[in-house]
């Protein structure tokens, strides 16, 4: 086989061997493997159903709202009030963490500081309206005042420490 034959084919050895990891399980009844192969199609499916709308969306996003807005509301001049916007953002989305980097790039792309996009990221993980509903439902309305009262301003001293520490890097935005 020719070295470029190799290159080619590279990113596709561990999609074989899922595949025939997967044909093995059912064939020889390993049920690690069959709950394997079960949970991958279903987050497969999962993801696939959700990408669509998700990148709909923030394409939307991205075209209705301009720079300078962003820029103005949730930059580096924003103070408490882009915090207080970025949780407000985070709060009202719903779907999966993978669904929240997408809306960060285009708030990174749109002028949005460090500080306040590693806060928007922090609350989307934990304070997602839906969530703080189940949450309450199984443990309770004191455990989940003083889980968000506990991790909301971890969550902004770490969009402050990353601030502090990234700041003279220059990340490339690359335009898409």
């Amino acid at each position: 086989m020719t070295k470029k034959y190799i290159e080619k084919i590279k990113p596709y050895v561990w999609l074989a061997s899922f595949a025939v990891f997967s044909v093995g399980s059912f064939w020889f009844g390993f049920n690690p493997g069959k709950t394997i192969y079960q949970s991958f199609t279903k987050s497969f499916i999962e993801m696939i159903t959700f990408i669509p709308f998700l990148f709909i969306i923030v394409g939307l996003f991205d075209v209705w709202f301009p720079k300078e807005k962003i820029e103005k509301h949730v930059g580096k001049d924003s103070g408490i009030k882009g915090i207080i916007m970025v949780v407000i953002l985070a709060m009202l989305q719903v779907g999966p963490l993978y669904g929240a980097f997408p809306v960060a790039y285009i708030l990174y792309k749109k002028g949005a500081s460090i500080k306040n996009i590693f806060i928007y990221l922090g609350a989307f993980s934990t304070l997602k309206i839906p969530m703080l509903g189940i949450e309450i439902g199984y443990l309770g309305l004191n455990f989940t005042l003083v889980r968000t009262l506990v991790s909301l301003p971890l969550f902004i001293a770490v969009g402050y420490f990353m601030e502090w520490y990234l700041k003279n890097r220059n990340f490339k935005v690359n335009e898409v």
